[in-house]
């Protein structure tokens, strides 16, 4: 049991930034980014909300997993979680709060850069912890294209 609490509180952490997210983005998303020319393969509002919420599930699980090898490296690790996460909240700040895409699509890459680092790390210590990374990755790459994509039609 003991194991399941670090899960589950990073599981609530990952949401918790998920639900400011969503706070900075409330207003733009109704006002401002249906203006927008979107790519063609922008999926439908609903799909966004269901794989952040598997995204988030996913990286709380794996952070859980690190915190739990108490060593070190994994509170080093975990140190790299955090600021991960705030690069995510970053983004939906810039892009959304702030309505400028191409600050948007300067969070998001150095936001890509720092995940691809972050789950380098847990690899070497926890490949379970990274292996559940990877989807965040393949979708923050597609994010990256949808993002630019905004910038160079807008």
């Amino acid at each position: 049991m003991k194991r399941f609490i670090p899960i589950l509180l990073f599981v609530l952490i990952s949401f918790l930034v998920g639900y400011f997210s969503m706070l900075l983005q409330m207003e733009s998303m109704i006002m401002w980014y249906p203006m927008l020319n979107v790519s063609s393969l922008t999926p439908p509002g609903y799909v966004f909300s269901i794989v952040w919420a598997v995204l988030y599930l996913l990286m709380g699980i794996a952070a859980g997993l690190v915190w739990s090898m108490r060593t070190i490296y994994s509170f080093v690790m975990t140190v790299m979680f955090f600021i991960q996460l705030m690069l995510n909240l970053l983004w939906s700040f810039c892009f959304f709060y702030l309505r400028s895409p191409g600050l948007g699509l300067v969070a998001l890459t150095v936001l890509l850069v720092f995940v691809v680092m972050y789950v380098a790390a847990c690899y070497k210590q926890n490949r379970t912890a990274a292996y559940l990374n990877i989807p965040y990755i393949v979708w923050l790459l597609f994010a990256i294209y949808l993002n630019g994509y905004v910038v160079l039609s807008n």
